[in-house]
C-alpha cells in the first residue's frame, strides 16, 4: 500500500538547507495496510471514475487526505453539515458551523512538519520525458517514479530494473484515465487532443510495456489519433527535442538551438542573463543536447516505434522540412516570419559551418559554458531546478555528458520530490507549491477567527515558514551565472532556491500576522527582524521602475518585443520577465502591513512602491472593469486578488473608479443561482467565457465574494454575497470538505494547472471574512 513520507531525506546524494522541512515523497510497503484500507483506496478511484462521468477529470487528491486523516485524529464528523432549504434565510449559526467544519478538515490534513501537501498537476505533456527509481529501506520498498524520466531511464538502462509492476500500474492507469474519447491526450487533462500530449503519452505507455495493440485497444486508438493527424512529424519542437533524444525523431527535423548563445557579450541585447528564469533554465540543457545531437541507443524497441508514430516510412521522411511543421491542435502561438528566417539562417549557414575551424571550437567552448550554467543551476536548487521540465532536460545532460557522474545521481535522489500519487493513479508536479499552499492556509485559518478551534495548527506552520525562507544569496558571482538576489524570499517548491515574489509577500503577510499573536497560539517567533527586512529588500528589487507593477522571480525585462522570439508554439509571454497584476496586489497587502508595524525600514521607499503599484494596476483595467488573471482562472482571478491589494491601499468604491468598475465586472458574470464560474478558455481568448451550462465553480465563487467584500459590497448590498455563502455552506462535505470541481491554476495562459487544496483555502477564507465582516467575529 503507498504511505505519503514528509520531511525525509535519507540518502546520500540529497542535501538540503532546512533540513528537508516540507519535503513530501510517496512510498510502496506491500504489506502495509488493511483490507479495509484498501477497500478505500478502491473506492477512491471509483469515485474519481463517477466525478470524471459528471464532467470534472482532476483528482480530489483522496489518498493523501484519508491518511493524514487518519494520522492526525481530528474528530471530523460530529459537528453536522449545514443544509440551507432554497425559502431559508442565511443565518450566522450556518455560517459558524460551515466554517468550523471547513477548519477541523483543513487541520486535519496538515502534516507534521507544518506544510500542507497536495497534489499539484495538470499538464499531460510532461509524462514521457521521466521515469523512476527505487531504493529499498529496511523491509519497505521505497520507490521512486517521475514520469518525465521515462525517456531518459530508458536510455539509461534503469527502467525495468528500477521500475516495479506497482508503479507501472499507477503510471498507466493516470494516463489511461486521462486519456480523451477521441483516442488522443490533451496538453492538459481537461483539454481536447494534441500532438504534443498524444505522441508523447503513446510513447510513455510504450515504454512502461504496453505492447501497440493492447486489450482494451486504448493504445491503438492513440495510435490511429497521431497517424490521422499528420503521425509525429507534426509535433510541437519541444516534442521533437524529446523525441529527438529518445531516437525517434532525426535532430535535422529540429529548428537550431545553437549553445553558443550562452557566450555572447553581456552588452548584447538579448543576453541569456535577460531571459525569463524558466524560459533561460529550459533552452540553456537543450541548447546543449542540440549542439551535442545527443540520442539514446537505436534498440529494436526504438525501430519499432519509429515504424508506430509516423504515416510514412522513416527513412522517406524529409526532416529538414519538419522543422516548421505544427500540428494544428497544438498551434496556438505561431513564429513570426522574422523568427522562422532566422531559424532557416542558422540551419543552412551556421550549423554547416559550426564542424569547421574555428567554429568548431567556437561550439567546443559553448558547450563547456553552457555545462558551467547547467551544473550552477543544479547546484544552487539542491538538484530539485526550476521544474518537472528543466529536471528532465538536465539528466538527459548529464548521462550525455558523464554518465557515471555524481550529478546524475543527485538527480535521481531528487525524483521523489515531483512525484505524487492520487486516486487517478501516479504523475509528475510541475513543482512543488509547499509553501504557496502554507501561506494560504494559514490566512484562512486565521480568518476564521475561531482561537478554540486553531489546535497545533499555526504553530506547525509557523515553523514551516520560518524554516523556508531563503536565507542567503546564490553562492559566488551569481550574475556571472544569470541569478539574482533571493536573500529573504520564500520559494513556490521546497528548497529549489529560487525566489517568488507573490510567494514572499503572503509568507511575510502570515509572519506579520502571527507576530500579532499570543505566543501559545502561533508559536515562538524567529526573533531576527533582519529577516523580515530582508523580505521587503527583495520585494521592492523586483520592482519595476517605469510601470510601477512587480515581477515574478527576477528584475522585470522592459523589453516586451523580444517576444517575437518566442520559439514555443504552445505557451506566450514566456522570453522576458514582466510584471503581473496579481503579486503586484498580493505586494501592496503585505507592504502596507509591513508599514505599520515597522514604519523605520525603508518607509518612503514602500510608500512610493505602493503608490506606482496601485498606479500599474489601475492602468491594467481592461474596459470590462476585469484585471486578467496570469496565474488563476482567470479574470475572476485577476479581479479578486486586485481588489483585495487596493483595499490595502486604501482604495474604496466611494472614492476609486476602478474599484467601482470591477464590483461591477463581477456583479455581471454572476450565473443564475448566485454563483460564479470561468472557464480555461478565458485564458488564451483573453475574454471572459463562463463554465459550460454557466455552471458553479466553489473556488472562483469565493474569489468573487473576497473581491465583493474588499469592495465594501457588505455596506452595499448583501444579497450577492447572501445567496453566494448559501451555495457554499450546502456545497460542503459531511467530513467539512468541499466536491473538487474544474481546476483553477494556470501559467503562461495555456498550461493548466491543478490546485486541489483551492477548494478548501478559499471557501474557508470567504466564509470566514464574510462572518468576520457581518457579525464582526
Amino acid at each position: 500500500m503507498w504511505k505519503l513520507k514528509t520531511a525525509e531525506g535519507n540518502d546520500p546524494y540529497l542535501f538540503s538547507t532546512n533540513n528537508f522541512v516540507g519535503r513530501q515523497t510517496w512510498e510502496f510497503d506491500p504489506d502495509a495496510g488493511t483490507p479495509e484500507d484498501q477497500q478505500e483506496v478502491e473506492n477512491a478511484r471509483q469515485y474519481f471514475l463517477n466525478r470524471q462521468k459528471e464532467g470534472f477529470q482532476a483528482s480530489s487528491d483522496l489518498l493523501m487526505r484519508k491518511q493524514l486523516i487518519k494520522e492526525n485524529g481530528i474528530d471530523l464528523l460530529s459537528l453536522r453539515a449545514t443544509r440551507l432549504e432554497e425559502t431559508e434565510e442565511i443565518h450566522y449559526e450556518a455560517v459558524t458551523t460551515t466554517v468550523k467544519k471547513a477548519l477541523r478538515l483543513h487541520r486535519a490534513i496538515q502534516a507534521k512538519d507544518g506544510h500542507w501537501p497536495a497534489d499539484y498537476d495538470g499538464p499531460l505533456f510532461i509524462t514521457s520525458p521521466f521515469k523512476g527509481k527505487h531504493w529499498l529501506y529496511g523491509a519497505a520498498s521505497y520507490i521512486i517514479r517521475d514520469y518525465m524520466e521515462l525517456i531518459i531511464l530508458y536510455i539509461s538502462g534503469t527502467i525495468n530494473t528500477h521500475l516495479t509492476g506497482e508503479h507501472k500500474k499507477e503510471m498507466k492507469r493516470y494516463i489511461y484515465n486521462h486519456q480523451n474519447k477521441d483516442g488522443g491526450w490533451g496538453f492538459h487533462i481537461e483539454g481536447h487532443s494534441t500532438m504534443m500530449g498524444s505522441a508523447l503519452n503513446y510513447v510513455a505507455l510504450r515504454l512502461l510495456g504496453e505492447g501497440p495493440d493492447d486489450g482494451n485497444y486504448a493504445v491503438s486508438r492513440g495510435r490511429k489519433w497521431i497517424l490521422d493527424h499528420g503521425g509525429a512529424t507534426c509535433i510541437p519542437s519541444w516534442g521533437k527535442l524529446y523525441l529527438s533524444v529518445l531516437g525517434v525523431y532525426e535532430w535535422e527535423g529540429c529548428n537550431p538551438l545553437p549553445p553558443e548563445f550562452w557566450i555572447f557579450p553581456e552588452t548584447f541585447p538579448f543576453h541569456p542573463a535577460k531571459m525569463w528564469c524558466y524560459c533561460r533554465t529550459t533552452y540553456m540543457p537543450m541548447s546543449y543536447l542540440y549542439g551535442k545531437k545527443f540520442h539514446g541507443p537505436i534498440t529494436e524497441f526504438v525501430l519499432q516505434l519509429r515504424q508506430e508514430i509516423y504515416s510514412i516510412p522513416y527513412d522517406e521522411i524529409n526532416w529538414n522540412k519538419q522543422r516548421h511543421i505544427c500540428c494544428k491542435e497544438d498551434l496556438l502561438y505561431p513564429h513570426s516570419t522574422v523568427q522562422d528566417l532566422l531559424w532557416d539562417f542558422l540551419q543552412y549557414f551556421g550549423e554547416p559551418i559550426s564542424k569547421y575551424w574555428p567554429f568548431k571550437r567556437l561550439r567546443e567552448i559553448a558547450l563547456k559554458r553552457t555545462i558551467e550554467l547547467i551544473r550552477y543551476s543544479a547546484e544552487e536548487s539542491r538538484y530539485i531546478t526550476t521544474g518537472s521540465i528543466e529536471k528532465s532536460l538536465q539528466m538527459m545532460v548529464w548521462w550525455a555528458e558523464n554518465p557515471c557522474g555524481d550529478e546524475f545521481k543527485h538527480h535521481l535522489a531528487r525524483l521523489p520530490d515531483y512525484l505524487w500519487l492520487a486516486e487517478d493513479g501516479m504523475k509528475v508536479m510541475p513543482s512543488g507549491g509547499q509553501l504557496w499552499n502554507c501561506a494560504l492556509s494559514t490566512q484562512a485559518i486565521i480568518a476564521s477567527n475561531m482561537i478554540e478551534e486553531y489546535g497545533e495548527s499555526l504553530k506547525k506552520a509557523h515553523f514551516f515558514i520560518k524554516e523556508s525562507q531563503v536565507k542567503n544569496n546564490p553562492t559566488g558571482d551569481f550574475p556571472k551565472n544569470c541569478r539574482q538576489i533571493t536573500k529573504g524570499s520564500w520559494t513556490f517548491a521546497q528548497d529549489d532556491g529560487w525566489a517568488v515574489s507573490d510567494c514572499t509577500s503572503e509568507a511575510l503577510k502570515c509572519l506579520l500576522l502571527l507576530s500579532q499573536m499570543p505566543v501559545e497560539i502561533s508559536g515562538e517567533e524567529d526573533g531576527n527582524i533582519e529577516r523580515l527586512y530582508d523580505a521587503v529588500n527583495f520585494i521592492l528589487f523586483v520592482q519595476s521602475p517605469t510601470s510601477g507593477g512587480f515581477a515574478i522571480w527576477e528584475q522585470p525585462v522592459p523589453q516586451p518585443y523580444l517576444e517575437m522570439l518566442n520559439p514555443s508554439e504552445m505557451f506566450a509571454d514566456i522570453v522576458v520577465e514582466r510584471e503581473h497584476l496579481e503579486n503586484t496586489a498580493s505586494i501592496i497587502q503585505a507592504l502596507v502591513a509591513f508599514k505599520r508595524l515597522h514604519p523605520k525600514h525603508r518607509e518612503k521607499e514602500i510608500e512610493n512602491a505602493v503608490s506606482k503599484a496601485v498606479r500599474f494596476l489601475e492602468k491594467r483595467q481592461r474596459p470590462d472593469g476585469s484585471w486578467y488573471g496570469y496565474w488563476g482562472i482567470c479574470f475572476l482571478y485577476g479581479t479578486c486578488f486586485v481588489l483585495r491589494g487596493l483595499e490595502a491601499a486604501g482604495k474604496t468604491y466611494d472614492n476609486c473608479e476602478a474599484v467601482r468598475k470591477g464590483v461591477k465586472f463581477l456583479l455581471s458574470t454572476r450565473n443564475e443561482e448566485g454563483g460564479w464560474g470561468e472557464s480555461y478558455k478565458s485564458c488564451t481568448r483573453e475574454v471572459y467565457t463562463p463554465l459550460f451550462g454557466n455552471r458553479t465553480n466553489l473556488v472562483q465563487t469565493s474569489w468573487a465574494m473576497l473581491g465583493l467584500m474588499s469592495a465594501g459590497q457588505v455596506e452595499r448590498d448583501l444579497t450577492p454575497l447572501h445567496k453566494a455563502a448559501k451555495l457554499l455552506i450546502n456545497a460542503q462535505m459531511d467530513n467539512g470538505d468541499f466536491p473538487q470541481q474544474e481546476f483553477t491554476g494556470v501559467s503562461m495562459k495555456n498550461c493548466m494547472l491543478h490546485y486541489p487544496l483551492y477548494r478548501n483555502i478559499f471557501p474557508l477564507l470567504a466564509l470566514g471574512e464574510y462572518r468576520r465582516r457581518l457579525w464582526a467575529c
